[in-house]
């Protein structure tokens, strides 16, 4: 799986028979095709990949010699090529930041000499960071399928919210009015000469609405990609909000009219950095009011999510709030943070890990599992990848350890089935941690016997002879043309005896 739900390959916007100023052969000369290869992940078979697969998408030229594009364009690519403007020649490029949650990756022309060329002739595009006006006009420039040629579109911002986008990120997005294509992914969106965005989803489901991200989250991007790392911007980690809207509800709490603000509901469970007490009124995030409906005003009376205020008022972890409890008025500085140890976190751009012992495959549980996996029912089968997919983690290193596969083949596992993806409980009796726990587990045992037992209902216990399941896993790797055991970190934990 690519993409969940919103994001597709690419929008376009609506033709336009005008060509503005802003369409100019310079702007043009900046933008490039890119081609990528790529291969998506076998969840069930993670040793291997699934067969390859050829996109196309669009990129532009930015400051230090880069090119900006969309992350679903380059992602897990095993090669990306950049054609320039007005050329048959491909360049091969490189991923050299990446934010799948945000969709926004920069690459770069492999060679030197390539990337000397080229930038000597497409100069960047200059960045602006306001936000266009809603009923303004942009353009877009790409490579949309129904043509080799680069594309000039134009459409009118019909909106500007900050939602969720992917993998828990949240962000501003503008949505364009217009029609939809594959293509022009990763193309820079101008007006009045400079980029204000990037297109990059769309709804196929519905009639002229597009999505760009706006330069703002551009800017914050490439600044976290900085040192070589993605991290991400601040966020809250406190759920189970609710608006102030209903009047028995306002009533109850004895609320004035002139008392607005956002409830907090929960009591603290969901996250440890959690210093909200349930029935908090949140009402102003530093200098700003916040409404009934959880919404501020900011710029040119643009209602936007009290949530948009929190990486640009982030200082050392935190973030000033003012909360109405039990009637007085009480000043929070409340923890942020760009990530937090989730139990089942997601994998981003790259692939699962795994170890096989035997006929067995284990893999440590992530996000992308639950996304290709029938999660409910897992969750009826009471498997804890499912049960708590949400949560952090307990202790250090926790995992949940998924068996992703049926047996591998062998007449050892005569009489044994597999259910539907159930999570190892534990070995001869030991509570299994994580997978580099079960590695060691099985490399330090001097039992005759291993007990495997898992948390689904209904999952048979599994008993194997240690000795005859470590002697056969060779002959089961080569009979399935498995080239290697597990990933690095599992082998350097089993060849370390």
């Amino acid at each position: 799986m690519r993409l969940p739900s919103l994001l597709a390959l690419g929008a376009i916007l609506v033709f336009s028979p005008f060509v503005r100023a802003d369409d100019s052969a310079e702007i043009r000369d900046s933008v490039v095709k890119i081609f990528t290869t790529y291969r998506s992940p076998d969840f069930e078979s993670p040793w291997t990949k699934e067969s390859p697969s050829d996109i196309s998408g669009t990129g532009f030229v930015i400051e230090g010699n880069r090119i900006l594009t969309n992350a679903h364009v380059v992602e897990l690519a095993s090669q990306i090529f950049v054609q320039p403007p007005n050329s048959a020649d491909k360049l091969r490029a490189r991923v050299v930041g990446i934010a799948p949650g945000i969709d926004l990756a920069v690459i770069e022309l492999r060679k030197e000499s390539d990337r000397e060329e080229f930038h000597a002739k497409h100069p960047p595009l200059t960045l602006n960071e306001s936000l266009p006006k809603i009923g303004s006009t942009v353009q877009a420039i790409g490579f949309p399928m129904g043509g080799e040629q680069i594309s000039l579109t134009e459409g009118v911002v019909s909106r500007i919210e900050f939602i969720g986008y992917a993998q828990d990120t949240v962000g501003l997005r503008v949505q364009v009015d217009a029609a939809l294509n594959h293509g022009n992914s990763g193309g820079p969106v101008v007006q009045d000469g400079q980029v204000v965005g990037v297109v990059f989803s769309g709804i196929e489901s519905a009639d002229n609405i597009g999505y760009l991200i706006p330069v703002e989250e551009v800017i914050a991007f490439l600044g976290d990609i900085e040192d070589g790392t993605y991290d991400g911007r601040p966020r809250l980690f406190a759920e189970n909000f609710q608006t102030a809207e209903n009047d028995a509800l306002r009533d109850w709490l004895k609320l004035d009219n002139d008392q607005t603000g956002l409830l907090y509901t929960g009591d603290g469970s969901e996250d440890e950095s959690v210093i909200f007490e349930t029935w908090d009124l949140i009402d102003t995030i530093g200098d700003h009011d916040i409404d009934n409906a959880g919404m501020i005003t900011v710029g040119d009376n643009l209602r936007l999510s009290w949530g948009y205020m929190i990486p640009k008022l982030a200082t050392d972890g935190t973030v000033p709030v003012t909360v109405l409890r039990n009637g007085k008025s009480v000043s929070l500085n409340i923890p942020v943070a760009s990530s937090r140890d989730d139990l089942v976190p997601a994998i981003g751009d790259g692939y699962p890990e795994y170890f096989i012992i035997g006929p067995l495959v284990f893999s440590p549980a992530r996000r992308e599992h639950l996304m290709n996996f029938y999660t409910p029912y897992l969750a009826m089968q009471g498997n804890p990848a499912a049960l708590r997919a949400d949560q952090v983690r307990k202790e250090k290193g926790e995992e949940i350890v998924l068996l992703v596969s049926d047996f591998l083949p062998h007449p050892i596992t005569k009489g044994y089935e597999v259910s539907y993806k159930p999570a190892l409980k534990s070995l001869n009796g030991t509570k299994v941690n994580s997978l580099d726990h079960l590695v060691e587990l099985i490399r330090d045992s001097d039992d005759e016997y291993l007990e495997f037992k898992f948390y689904d209902k209904g999952q048979e216990t599994f008993i194997f002879n240690r000795e005859e399941l470590i002697e056969i896993t060779e002959e089961i790797l080569e009979d399935n043309s498995i080239r290697k055991q597990g990933s690095k970190r599992f082998m350097e934990i089993w060849d370390n005896e």
